[in-house]
Formats: C-alpha cells, structure tokens, sequence
C-alpha cells in the first residue's frame, strides 16, 4: 500500500493537488464530509467497511459532488460493475499504471 500510495501523492502533486490520507473507511467518510475533496481514490478493501460500502455512504450524504476512483488489488470478475453501482465514477486495479489513473480522474 506504501508504494501505491507514494504513487498516487507523487502524482497528484504534479497536477497540484494534495493528498489527504484515511487509514480506514469511517475516517474516509468523514474527511470527505469534512473537506470536500474534489477526489477520492477509494480502495475497495479497508480494514473497517469496505470501500463499496464507504462509497454508499458518501454519495448518500454529498450526493454526486465527489469523483470517487475506485482501487483493488483482488480484481474479481464483476467488480468494476459492483464499483460503478455503488456510486464509484471509475475503477482502476492495482498495480497502478498511471497513465490509466490519469484517464480515470481526467476522461
């Protein structure tokens, strides 16, 4: 996770945006309530709710304000359709490839 989180801070910083860092889902749900991201890139697999889950949750209470990514490492046939229903606007697997992150945040 350190690599890909390097990764993602690496690249976001070169297109000026600051990585804001939640350990778990809940602590996700409530930076987003809190800050207002203009993106999250949610894994799907956190050690307290799983990133589906996070992500109902964020669109309940922000509606569709948020880009939500969705991130896996254990891709599994229907995953990104799960992804999508559940509010995510993109799916990317790990590892990362960054020019695909980079299509998924800017279509």
């Amino acid at each position: 996770m350190k690599t890909t989180l390097f990764l993602f801070r690496s690249l976001l910083s070169l297109l000026e945006h600051e990585l804001i860092e939640a350990t778990t889902g809940l602590a996700g749900i409530e930076i987003a309530e809190k800050e207002l991201p203009d993106l999250i890139i949610m894994d799907i697999q956190l050690p307290d709710i799983n990133g589906l889950d996070a992500t109902v949750k964020i669109r309940k209470s922000l509606g569709d304000k948020i880009n939500i990514i969705a991130v896996t490492s254990y891709a599994m046939a229907g995953d990104k359709e799960k992804c999508l229903a559940a509010g995510c606007n993109g799916y990317i697997e790990k590892p990362i490839n960054p020019e695909k992150f980079l299509q998924e945040i800017f279509p």
